[in-house]
């Protein structure tokens, strides 16, 4: 009989990332693949399956949306600080135009401008 080798798989070979954030994300990937392929054909390591199954638990669901909660609380407060400073320079703004309307101006603001 004679040796039949397998053909070649072609492996779809992706050029590397030019971001150093694009490549990580390319290696997570095959490592992914990787574990993905072990658990399937039964090769995994107990680490890898340990893994896996965390990831499932009802535990590690409620510890991902409270971690997406508190992502989007931290949003709102740097949303309402950038509206208060947004605020606080309209009011300074809107003082700054009674003065102006009422005379009291500092003549400094605008730079000295010598009438001939």
């Amino acid at each position: 009989m004679a040796d039949k080798k397998e053909p070649a798989k072609k492996s779809k070979q992706q050029r590397p990332s030019t971001t150093p954030e694009g490549r990580e994300n390319q290696l997570i990937t095959l490592a992914v693949q990787l574990v993905e392929k072990r658990l399937r054909n039964g090769t995994a390591t107990s680490q890898e399956t340990t893994h896996y199954l965390k990831l499932g638990s009802t535990r590690e669901q409620l510890e991902q949306e409270r971690l997406r909660n508190e992502n989007e609380l931290t949003q709102a407060k740097i949303d309402a600080l950038a509206s208060q400073q947004r605020q606080e320079e309209m009011y300074a703004e809107a003082l700054k135009a009674m003065r102006a309307y009422a005379g009291n101006e500092d003549p400094e603001e605008y730079g000295n401008y010598d009438e001939d």
